[in-house]
Protein backbone atom coordinates (compact mmCIF):
# COMPACT_ATOMS: atom_id res chain seq x y z
CA UNK A 1 0.00 0.00 0.00
CA UNK A 2 2.05 2.97 -0.76
CA UNK A 3 1.59 6.10 1.83
CA UNK A 4 1.27 9.81 1.89
CA UNK A 5 1.96 10.53 5.40
CA UNK A 6 0.90 14.00 6.77
CA UNK A 7 2.15 15.74 9.91
CA UNK A 8 4.28 18.22 11.62
CA UNK A 9 5.20 18.36 15.25
CA UNK A 10 7.27 15.10 17.01
CA UNK A 11 3.99 13.48 18.24
CA UNK A 12 3.53 13.06 14.21
CA UNK A 13 6.90 12.02 13.85
CA UNK A 14 6.95 9.10 16.08
CA UNK A 15 3.96 7.82 14.05
CA UNK A 16 6.22 8.09 11.03
CA UNK A 17 9.48 6.81 12.77
CA UNK A 18 7.68 3.52 13.35
CA UNK A 19 5.93 3.04 9.90
CA UNK A 20 8.95 3.59 8.49
CA UNK A 21 10.03 0.40 10.94
CA UNK A 22 6.96 -1.18 10.00
CA UNK A 23 8.43 -1.11 6.42
CA UNK A 24 5.44 1.24 5.41
CA UNK A 25 5.56 1.97 1.58
CA UNK A 26 5.58 6.03 1.88
CA UNK A 27 5.92 7.97 -1.09
CA UNK A 28 5.87 11.60 -0.11
CA UNK A 29 5.70 13.52 3.23
CA UNK A 30 4.07 16.46 3.81
CA UNK A 31 4.44 18.80 6.54
CA UNK A 32 4.55 22.33 7.39
CA UNK A 33 7.20 24.46 6.41
CA UNK A 34 10.32 25.59 8.28
CA UNK A 35 9.24 28.00 11.28
CA UNK A 36 11.59 30.52 13.02
CA UNK A 37 12.59 28.70 16.08
CA UNK A 38 15.24 29.77 19.35
CA UNK A 39 16.44 32.93 20.52
CA UNK A 40 18.04 33.41 16.79
CA UNK A 41 14.76 32.80 15.21
CA UNK A 42 16.89 30.58 12.27
CA UNK A 43 14.83 28.65 10.28
CA UNK A 44 14.20 24.77 11.37
CA UNK A 45 12.59 22.20 10.22
CA UNK A 46 9.93 20.28 11.71
CA UNK A 47 10.85 17.26 13.45
CA UNK A 48 8.35 15.46 10.67
CA UNK A 49 10.92 16.64 8.10
CA UNK A 50 13.75 15.98 9.94
CA UNK A 51 12.95 12.17 10.44
CA UNK A 52 11.93 11.87 6.35
CA UNK A 53 14.63 13.20 5.06
CA UNK A 54 16.80 11.00 6.97
CA UNK A 55 15.34 8.00 5.69
CA UNK A 56 15.18 9.52 2.19
CA UNK A 57 11.58 10.07 1.40
CA UNK A 58 10.75 12.82 -0.32
CA UNK A 59 9.31 16.12 1.29
CA UNK A 60 6.63 18.81 0.16
CA UNK A 61 6.02 22.23 2.41
CA UNK A 62 3.10 23.52 1.07
CA UNK A 63 2.41 27.11 2.95
CA UNK A 64 -1.49 26.33 2.63
CA UNK A 65 -3.79 23.80 0.58
CA UNK A 66 -6.47 25.58 0.16
CA UNK A 67 -6.94 26.95 -3.60
CA UNK A 68 -3.64 25.92 -3.63
CA UNK A 69 -3.25 24.01 -7.35
CA UNK A 70 0.18 23.22 -7.72
CA UNK A 71 0.38 21.57 -4.46
CA UNK A 72 -3.01 19.60 -4.84
CA UNK A 73 -1.54 18.52 -8.83
CA UNK A 74 1.57 17.00 -7.12
CA UNK A 75 -0.42 15.39 -3.91
CA UNK A 76 -2.47 13.94 -7.06
CA UNK A 77 -0.34 12.70 -8.83
CA UNK A 78 1.96 11.01 -6.19
CA UNK A 79 -0.74 8.29 -6.91
CA UNK A 80 -1.35 7.14 -3.21
CA UNK A 81 -3.23 4.84 -1.98
CA UNK A 82 -4.06 6.21 1.48
CA UNK A 83 -3.28 9.70 3.28
CA UNK A 84 -2.60 8.98 6.94
CA UNK A 85 -2.49 12.56 8.66
CA UNK A 86 -1.33 13.15 12.27
CA UNK A 87 -1.27 16.25 13.66
CA UNK A 88 -0.10 18.01 10.24
CA UNK A 89 -1.72 21.47 11.16
CA UNK A 90 -3.02 22.82 7.54
CA UNK A 91 -6.70 22.85 6.51
CA UNK A 92 -7.39 19.90 4.08
CA UNK A 93 -9.10 20.84 1.25
CA UNK A 94 -11.58 17.72 -0.33
CA UNK A 95 -9.48 17.85 -3.59
CA UNK A 96 -6.24 16.17 -1.16
CA UNK A 97 -8.58 14.26 1.51
CA UNK A 98 -9.98 12.20 -1.15
CA UNK A 99 -7.33 12.35 -3.72
CA UNK A 100 -6.00 8.96 -2.45
CA UNK A 101 -7.22 5.70 -3.49
CA UNK A 102 -8.74 4.80 0.23
CA UNK A 103 -9.11 8.75 0.95
CA UNK A 104 -7.25 9.76 4.45
CA UNK A 105 -7.11 8.44 7.69
CA UNK A 106 -6.34 10.87 10.56
CA UNK A 107 -4.73 9.94 14.20
CA UNK A 108 -6.69 11.68 17.01
CA UNK A 109 -5.29 12.41 20.79
CA UNK A 110 -8.68 11.57 22.27
CA UNK A 111 -11.58 8.66 22.34
CA UNK A 112 -13.55 10.35 20.11
CA UNK A 113 -16.36 11.28 19.94
CA UNK A 114 -15.17 12.85 23.55
CA UNK A 115 -12.69 15.64 23.26
CA UNK A 116 -12.59 16.86 19.67
CA UNK A 117 -10.82 19.85 18.54
CA UNK A 118 -7.30 21.50 19.61
CA UNK A 119 -6.46 20.19 22.89
CA UNK A 120 -7.56 16.82 23.39
CA UNK A 121 -4.82 15.31 25.43
CA UNK A 122 -4.76 18.15 27.77
CA UNK A 123 -8.69 18.35 28.40
CA UNK A 124 -8.94 14.75 29.10
CA UNK A 125 -6.04 15.15 32.32
CA UNK A 126 -8.38 18.43 33.00
CA UNK A 127 -11.62 16.87 33.17
CA UNK A 128 -10.66 14.10 35.48
CA UNK A 129 -11.38 11.11 32.87
CA UNK A 130 -10.53 7.88 34.20
CA UNK A 131 -8.71 6.83 30.33
CA UNK A 132 -6.77 8.35 27.52
CA UNK A 133 -6.35 7.41 24.49
CA UNK A 134 -6.36 7.74 20.74
CA UNK A 135 -8.52 7.48 17.28
CA UNK A 136 -8.04 6.57 14.25
CA UNK A 137 -10.69 7.70 11.81
CA UNK A 138 -11.25 8.52 7.99
CA UNK A 139 -10.96 12.50 7.24
CA UNK A 140 -14.24 14.30 7.32
CA UNK A 141 -14.67 17.95 6.23
CA UNK A 142 -15.72 19.28 9.75
CA UNK A 143 -13.29 18.88 11.88
CA UNK A 144 -12.81 14.61 13.89
CA UNK A 145 -16.21 14.03 12.96
CA UNK A 146 -15.03 11.30 10.82
CA UNK A 147 -16.04 7.60 11.13
CA UNK A 148 -14.14 5.69 13.85
CA UNK A 149 -12.09 2.83 12.21
CA UNK A 150 -10.51 2.05 15.81
CA UNK A 151 -9.70 3.42 19.53
CA UNK A 152 -6.99 2.12 21.63
CA UNK A 153 -7.08 3.42 25.36
CA UNK A 154 -4.73 3.80 28.30
CA UNK A 155 -5.34 4.48 31.90
CA UNK A 156 -4.44 8.16 32.97
CA UNK A 157 -2.03 7.85 36.38
CA UNK A 158 -2.22 9.66 39.49
CA UNK A 159 0.59 10.83 38.39
CA UNK A 160 0.57 11.86 34.24
CA UNK A 161 0.58 15.33 33.07
CA UNK A 162 -0.12 16.35 29.96
CA UNK A 163 3.15 15.97 28.47
CA UNK A 164 4.00 12.10 29.84
CA UNK A 165 0.37 11.26 28.52
CA UNK A 166 1.55 13.09 25.07
CA UNK A 167 4.16 10.45 25.35
CA UNK A 168 2.55 7.44 25.93
CA UNK A 169 -0.17 8.53 23.23
CA UNK A 170 2.11 9.26 20.47
CA UNK A 171 3.24 5.56 21.21
CA UNK A 172 0.39 3.91 21.44
CA UNK A 173 -1.20 5.81 18.40
CA UNK A 174 1.97 4.79 16.42
CA UNK A 175 2.28 0.77 17.27
CA UNK A 176 -1.92 0.80 16.55
CA UNK A 177 -1.43 2.47 13.32
CA UNK A 178 1.46 -0.20 12.24
CA UNK A 179 -0.95 -3.14 13.43
CA UNK A 180 -3.64 -1.99 11.05
CA UNK A 181 -1.41 -2.25 7.79
CA UNK A 182 -2.50 -5.23 6.63
CA UNK A 183 -5.77 -5.23 7.37
CA UNK A 184 -6.02 -1.18 6.41
CA UNK A 185 -8.43 -1.53 3.83
CA UNK A 186 -11.04 -3.47 5.53
CA UNK A 187 -10.96 -2.05 8.91
CA UNK A 188 -11.60 1.31 6.54
CA UNK A 189 -14.38 -0.34 4.69
CA UNK A 190 -16.00 -1.44 8.37
CA UNK A 191 -15.09 2.23 9.84
CA UNK A 192 -18.34 3.47 12.17
CA UNK A 193 -19.72 6.64 12.47
CA UNK A 194 -19.44 8.91 15.68
CA UNK A 195 -22.54 9.14 17.95
CA UNK A 196 -23.35 13.18 17.77
CA UNK A 197 -24.89 13.21 21.16
CA UNK A 198 -21.31 11.97 22.74
CA UNK A 199 -19.44 15.10 21.33
CA UNK A 200 -17.20 17.22 23.20
CA UNK A 201 -14.74 19.77 22.76
CA UNK A 202 -11.43 20.35 23.46
CA UNK A 203 -10.57 24.12 23.21
CA UNK A 204 -6.88 25.27 23.55
CA UNK A 205 -5.19 26.21 26.72
CA UNK A 206 -4.84 29.38 27.83
CA UNK A 207 -2.71 30.95 30.35
CA UNK A 208 -5.42 32.88 32.20
CA UNK A 209 -6.83 29.66 33.00
CA UNK A 210 -3.63 28.34 34.40
CA UNK A 211 -4.28 30.77 37.46
CA UNK A 212 -4.70 28.68 40.57
CA UNK A 213 -8.68 29.27 41.92
CA UNK A 214 -8.19 28.15 45.58
CA UNK A 215 -12.21 28.10 45.91
CA UNK A 216 -11.82 24.76 44.05
CA UNK A 217 -10.81 21.85 45.57
CA UNK A 218 -7.29 20.33 46.47
CA UNK A 219 -7.74 17.19 44.21
CA UNK A 220 -9.00 19.31 41.09
CA UNK A 221 -6.06 22.03 41.64
CA UNK A 222 -3.80 19.32 41.90
CA UNK A 223 -5.30 17.69 38.15
CA UNK A 224 -4.80 20.84 37.23
CA UNK A 225 -0.95 21.35 37.68
CA UNK A 226 -0.56 18.46 36.31
CA UNK A 227 -2.91 19.19 32.71
CA UNK A 228 -0.56 22.78 32.42
CA UNK A 229 3.25 20.85 32.43
CA UNK A 230 4.71 21.72 30.26
CA UNK A 231 2.38 24.60 29.36
CA UNK A 232 1.36 27.20 30.22
CA UNK A 233 2.37 25.98 33.67
CA UNK A 234 -0.03 26.84 36.81
CA UNK A 235 0.32 29.63 38.49
CA UNK A 236 -0.39 32.05 41.79
CA UNK A 237 0.48 35.45 42.65
CA UNK A 238 1.71 36.99 45.54
CA UNK A 239 3.80 40.23 46.37
CA UNK A 240 2.88 41.20 42.91
CA UNK A 241 5.09 38.23 41.54
CA UNK A 242 3.72 35.62 39.48
CA UNK A 243 5.12 31.92 40.74
CA UNK A 244 4.44 28.96 38.78
CA UNK A 245 3.71 25.89 40.43
CA UNK A 246 5.42 22.39 38.73
CA UNK A 247 4.52 20.14 41.09
CA UNK A 248 1.95 19.54 43.98
CA UNK A 249 0.01 17.11 46.11
CA UNK A 250 -3.15 16.94 48.07
CA UNK A 251 -3.83 16.50 51.92
CA UNK A 252 -6.80 15.58 52.99
CA UNK A 253 -6.89 17.52 56.22
CA UNK A 254 -9.58 19.78 56.62
CA UNK A 255 -8.74 23.40 57.41
CA UNK A 256 -11.05 26.67 58.98
CA UNK A 257 -8.60 28.72 57.04
CA UNK A 258 -9.87 31.08 53.98
CA UNK A 259 -9.24 29.65 50.68
CA UNK A 260 -6.42 31.32 49.46
CA UNK A 261 -4.81 31.28 52.83
CA UNK A 262 -1.30 29.97 53.54
CA UNK A 263 -1.55 27.58 56.33
CA UNK A 264 1.86 26.47 57.15
CA UNK A 265 5.24 26.28 55.09
CA UNK A 266 8.82 24.39 55.74
CA UNK A 267 11.05 21.92 54.53
CA UNK A 268 7.34 19.92 53.57
CA UNK A 269 5.95 22.13 51.45
CA UNK A 270 4.32 25.27 50.74
CA UNK A 271 0.45 24.30 51.88
CA UNK A 272 -2.56 26.43 51.11
CA UNK A 273 -5.84 25.88 52.07
CA UNK A 274 -8.97 25.20 49.62
CA UNK A 275 -12.66 24.98 49.40
CA UNK A 276 -11.67 21.34 50.36
CA UNK A 277 -9.03 19.75 51.38
CA UNK A 278 -5.44 21.43 51.24
CA UNK A 279 -3.02 21.91 48.89
CA UNK A 280 0.99 21.38 49.00
CA UNK A 281 3.40 23.11 46.49
CA UNK A 282 6.15 20.42 46.46
CA UNK A 283 8.05 22.57 43.87
CA UNK A 284 7.69 25.95 42.22
CA UNK A 285 9.31 28.70 40.24
CA UNK A 286 9.85 32.47 41.29
CA UNK A 287 10.01 34.97 38.25
CA UNK A 288 13.33 34.33 36.14
CA UNK A 289 14.23 31.51 38.38
CA UNK A 290 14.47 28.25 37.44
CA UNK A 291 12.12 25.52 38.75
CA UNK A 292 12.95 24.23 42.45
CA UNK A 293 11.76 22.46 45.26
CA UNK A 294 9.93 24.57 47.97
CA UNK A 295 12.38 23.56 50.60
CA UNK A 296 14.79 24.78 48.87
CA UNK A 297 13.35 28.31 47.93
CA UNK A 298 11.85 28.33 51.92
CA UNK A 299 15.40 29.16 53.34
CA UNK A 300 15.42 32.83 52.00
CA UNK A 301 12.21 33.53 51.19
CA UNK A 302 10.25 32.73 54.88
CA UNK A 303 8.85 36.16 55.10
CA UNK A 304 7.23 35.54 51.86
CA UNK A 305 5.67 32.50 52.66
CA UNK A 306 4.26 33.34 56.29
CA UNK A 307 1.51 31.16 57.42
CA UNK A 308 -1.61 33.21 57.30
CA UNK A 309 -0.89 35.17 53.90
CA UNK A 310 -3.16 35.11 51.33
CA UNK A 311 -2.21 34.23 47.78
CA UNK A 312 -4.20 36.17 44.68
CA UNK A 313 -4.69 38.85 46.61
Amino acid sequence: MKILFAGTPDFAAVHLQKLIDCNADICAVLTQPDRPKGRGHHLAPSPVKETALKAGIPVYQPEKLRNNEEAIRIIQELGADLMIVVAYGLILPDEVIYAPRLGSINVHGSILPRWRGAAPIQRSLWAGDPDAGVTIMKVATELDSGDIIKIATLPITEEDTSLSLYEKLAVLGAETLCGMLDNMEEMISHAIPQNPELVTYAKKLSKEEALLDFNLDASTLERYIRTYIPWPLAYFSLDENIIKVHKAQVLNEQTNKTPGEIVSAGKDGLDIATANGILRIKELQLPNKKAMGFADVYNSKKDMFKPGRMVNA
